[in-house]
């Protein structure tokens, strides 16, 4: 079975990487990998119905991995907030705002923890974690668009390319592979650009090209290797929450979107 997906290169481009760290209360800050995704033209293929179109990206930044636990950790537990400035914001009525509820039960589900990507968070909660590492970091951090993480994932390749199964799960957990659960990161082959996970593990949150709604690009551990492709993209459905106990449903984490995760992307 051939999928759409990702260039390979066997002499890949050197691309420019930053560490970025994030300050806790602690004494050792918790540090992600950016690689600098170049500028460049390729034809965007969001709809398998309709032939592609051209699109130029602009320069940006984006995680070498997904988001994971620890990174996410600080902003949902409040780590770097001492008590007194906890207090404040919770008086404030702003934390309830801007930081995630108490989840309703092990939102990575006894998969693993450190060193494993974040899931069952919504897209609302991966927004906003980029409003927070924003503020932290004064700099520009968002969710990458769905063209811009299409084009990341093919590494430059201006048209899909197809592999066959043992080429996807070489660079992809998905469900022929991971055990049902998500892996650690950076355990398989990285595509051409040095991006690890793309197409499998966790599910990511994007914007759309319109920026009204979120779409979850490119394949994940509880999808068949078939199916992971580069331009793979579902919008939100209900059944995300079906077993969420709130009522109205919980804004911040999704009860049955156990595959719902993300990558930040920096802007220029």
């Amino acid at each position: 079975m051939l999928g759409l997906n990702f260039a390979r290169a066997d002499d890949p481009p050197k691309l420019e990487t930053q560490t970025e760290s994030i300050k806790t209360l602690y004494s050792v800050p918790v540090k992600f990998d950016m690689i600098k995704i170049p500028a460049g033209k390729f034809n965007f293929s969001p709809d398998p119905k309709m032939p592609p179109k051209e699109v130029e990206i602009k320069p940006f930044w984006i995680g070498k991995t997904e988001c994971l636990w620890e990174h996410y950790d600080v902003y949902e537990s409040r780590l770097d907030l001492t008590e007194d400035e906890k207090i404040k914001l919770k008086e404030s009525g702003v934390d309830a705002k801007t930081r995630p509820s108490k989840p309703y039960n092990a939102p990575d589900r006894g998969y693993g923890h450190t060193g494993y990507p974040v899931i069952s968070v919504s897209y609302k909660s991966a927004t906003m974690y980029c409003v927070w590492l924003s503020e932290k970091t004064g700099k520009k951090y968002r969710l990458p668009t769905e063209a811009e993480w299409e084009y990341a994932c093919r590494a430059g390749a201006k048209d899909p390319m197809k592999m066959d199964k043992k080429a996807i799960l070489d660079m992809a957990w998905t469900k022929d592979n991971a055990d049902d659960k998500t892996m650690p990161a950076m355990q398989k082959k990285p595509n051409a650009w040095g991006l690890y996970d793309m197409l499998g593990n966790a599910g990511e949150w994007c914007n759309s090209l319109d920026g009204k709604t979120g779409y979850l690009c490119g394949g994940y551990y509880s999808r068949e290797a078939k199916k992971s492709t580069c331009n793979q993209r579902e919008p939100f459905t209900p059944d995300w929450q079906l077993k969420d106990p709130n009522d109205p449903k919980g804004m911040w984490w999704l009860s049955d979107g156990m595959m719902c995760g993300f990558r930040v992307v920096c802007e220029e």
